[in-house]
This record gives structure tokens, C-alpha cells and sequence, in this order.
């Protein structure tokens, strides 16, 4: 018995750490892309290229002083940051990875995933409600709506592939993309799930929910130090869970057979293109010569004839 539970702490742990690593360096990622949209360089001093930049911030944040508003909810002020990290974690427990590899495979998993994400929300209200501030329970407020508002064109989405499928678990999901993937019949669904993605997430120009053009941060105005650190590692595990299910649910997931079958159809289509493209040419350079010749002949006719008359 015991062994076996050490077996599954391992096992939960081998698939945690890359996930939390990937959402450090994710990090990384976004600060390049903006910084290279805005003609800078972005972290670059820390290790090679900038790599050990979220090592960096997260010492940073760790040794700063903790201040706190004196008449806030302390209970609530710590429990708001930690429950919008929490559940933004939840949600990967039911993500295949691949062939049986899964924390747990849940055959209501996508609902899951729905319920956990709602409730991340309730993380954000409470945090900007008990800070006791105006610009915060504002923001919060603010956060709130935007999530809700968007959370439903995303799962109307989603109810579509339910729909198409008759199932919510997401292993089944995949297993019925081995003939083609969903992202061609419901392409228009991606643009509007990847619409819905990037407000949901607070992405530019999403971004108006922690309002990081103004002064103040949104409902995370009064948070600092380390307890910010959950709501910033919330936020990315977000962003990167979201990406994950944009591929579970139309890009085939993790199966390398249906990835095959895809980029084979779409090498054979190219072909099949390229060699009508190819035959199309060769009958118009065809007709244009006959069409050469023809008119050559009748202007020497015309000439022959005309000289004859003369």
C-alpha cells in the first residue's frame, strides 16, 4: 500500500514539474513576443538569451517585503490568490498526454474542466472585495464580467464539439480525430474559440480586466511580493490549458497516427494541386501556340492574297 502511493505521488509529480516549468518559461515567451513587437529586446542579461529570467523574478519576488492593506480580510486577502491558482491547476488532472498516460481519465472531463475554470472567478472576486480598496473591488468587478461573459461563447464552443461527438471525455474526443481532425469541418468554431481564449485569458487586447496600462493592476492592486506570484502563475497555467485543449478537441491531441494521416492528406493535396496547376499551364501555353500559329497563318494568306490582287 505504500509503495503504490508512492508510485502515484511520483507519477502526479513527473507530470506537475514540466507542467509548472513550462508555465515559468511561458513567461519567457510573451515578454520576447511583446518586446520584439515594440522594437526592444527583452530580458536578455539573465543565463543565455534571457532563459533564467522567471528563476530571476521569482527570487525576486520571494525576498520582497510583504505589505498588506491594515483593514482588509487577511483570511480572504490570502485564500483569493491561492484559490485562482488552485483551480487553474485542477483543470490539467484530466488532460491525456498521451496514450493512458492522464492523472485521471474522466469521462465528464471536459465538463470538468468547465467547472473548474468558473471557479477560478470566485478567486478574483474575493481577492478585490476583501483588499478593502476601491480600485481593487472595481477591478474585480471588472475581471468578473469580462470572464463570465466570455467563459459562455466558450462553452458554446465546446458544446458543439459535445454535440459532434456525444461525449465529454476528452480521451474518446481524440480517438474520434483519427480519420481527419475537427479544425477542418469546424474551422469557423476555432476562430471563435481563440477569440474567446484570449479574453478569457486577459491577453491583449483582452487585457482591460488588471487594466496594466493604468497605475493600478486591477483587482490585483493591493497584492505584492509572493502572493502575487499566484495569481501571475494562475494566469499563465490558464493560458498554456487553453492551448491544450484547443489541440485536444480539434488538432487530434496526442495522436502521431492522425498527425501522419493529416500532413500525408495534406502533402497528397499539394501534390494534386501542384500537378493540376502544372497540366492546366501546359494545355493554356498549348492553345496560346496553336492559337500563334493559327493567326501567322491567316496574316500570311491575308498578305499573299493581297499581293496577288495587287
Amino acid at each position: 500500500m505504500f509503495i503504490t502511493t508512492i508510485i502515484n505521488i511520483l507519477e502526479v509529480l513527473i507530470l506537475i514539474i514540466p507542467m509548472l516549468m513550462s508555465v515559468a518559461f511561458i513567461t519567457v515567451a510573451e515578454r520576447k513576443t511583446m518586446a520584439s513587437m515594440q522594437r526592444r529586446l527583452g530580458p536578455n542579461i539573465v543565463g543565455f538569451y534571457g532563459l533564467l529570467q522567471p528563476f530571476a523574478d521569482a527570487l525576486k519576488l520571494l525576498i520582497k517585503e510583504y505589505v498588506y492593506p491594515t483593514q482588509a480580510n487577511i483570511i480572504l486577502f490570502f485564500i483569493g490568490p491561492l484559490i485562482t491558482l488552485l483551480f487553474s491547476l485542477y483543470g490539467y488532472a484530466m488532460i491525456p498526454f498521451g496514450p493512458g498516460i492522464s492523472i485521471y481519465d474522466f469521462n465528464f472531463g471536459l465538463l470538468y474542466m468547465l467547472i473548474v475554470s468558473s471557479l477560478a472567478t470566485y478567486g478574483i472576486l474575493l481577492a478585490g472585495w476583501s483588499a478593502n480598496s476601491k480600485y481593487a473591488f472595481l477591478g474585480s468587478l471588472r475581471s468578473t464580467a469580462q470572464l463570465i461573459s466570455y467563459e459562455l461563447i466558450l462553452s458554446s464552443a465546446l458544446l458543439l464539439i459535445v454535440l459532434l461527438t456525444g461525449t465529454l471525455n476528452l480521451s474518446v474526443i481524440i480517438e474520434m480525430q483519427k480519420a481527419t481532425w475537427f479544425i477542418l469541418p469546424l474551422f469557423p468554431i476555432l476562430y471563435i474559440f481563440f477569440i474567446a481564449s484570449v479574453a478569457e485569458t486577459n491577453r491583449a487586447p483582452f487585457d482591460l480586466a488588471e487594466a496594466e496600462s493604468e497605475l493600478v493592476s486591477g483587482f490585483m492592486t493591493e497584492h505584492a511580493a509572493g502572493i502575487f506570484v499566484f495569481f501571475f502563475l494562475g494566469e499563465y497555467a490558464s493560458i498554456i490549458l487553453i492551448c491544450i485543449l484547443i489541440t485536444l478537441i480539434l488538432l487530434g491531441g496526442h495522436d502521431i497516427i492522425t498527425i501522419i494521416f493529416f500532413l500525408e492528406k495534406i502533402i497528397h493535396t499539394f501534390l494534386f494541386i501542384f500537378f493540376i496547376s502544372i497540366y492546366t499551364l501546359f494545355l493554356n501555353l498549348t492553345y496560346f501556340i496553336f492559337y500563334v500559329l493559327n493567326v501567322s497563318e491567316i496574316v500570311i494568306n491575308n498578305k499573299i492574297f493581297n499581293t496577288n490582287i495587287i
